[in-house]
């Protein structure tokens, strides 16, 4: 009976592939609930769980790459990991800009509309 269940089990590396696809999908959801979150307790619990996730996920990949399962994908080279931070600050300034932007253009109008009296309906028929 042993052995049957053994040769019902998905083998070793596959078993640990697909914990691996499960830990990088959860860290990625409790990244997604950190941001998103509105109440600092809750940021702060999805924050940890995030951190345990994170730890978790490497040391399973440690432990497959022991077992020659995983193998290290090569480094960047420095001026790769350079440019793409510059691009990123670069896309992080132009959102600030474009918020900076809407922000002065709804003050504006908030500003107009303030200035502007209300208006009498018409309910007089057209002749």
């Amino acid at each position: 009976m042993n052995n049957q269940l053994q040769n019902d089990m998905l083998p070793q590396d596959d078993l640990l592939k697909i914990m691996l696809a499960d830990l990088r999908r959860t860290s990625r959801e409790y990244t997604t609930a950190t941001t998103e979150a509105s109440c600092p307790a809750i940021r702060s619990l999805f924050s940890e769980l995030t951190d345990s996730t994170l730890k978790l996920q490497g040391e399973l990949y440690k432990l497959m790459e022991q077992q020659q399962i995983y193998t290290k994908p090569a480094g960047a080279s420095r001026k790769e990991v350079d440019q793409n931070l510059q691009e990123a600050e670069q896309a992080c300034m132009k959102a600030k800009q474009l918020v900076a932007q809407h922000q002065s253009q709804l003050g504006s109008v908030a500003a107009h509309m303030s200035n502007v009296s209300a208006h009498q309906v018409n309910t007089k028929p057209y002749n």
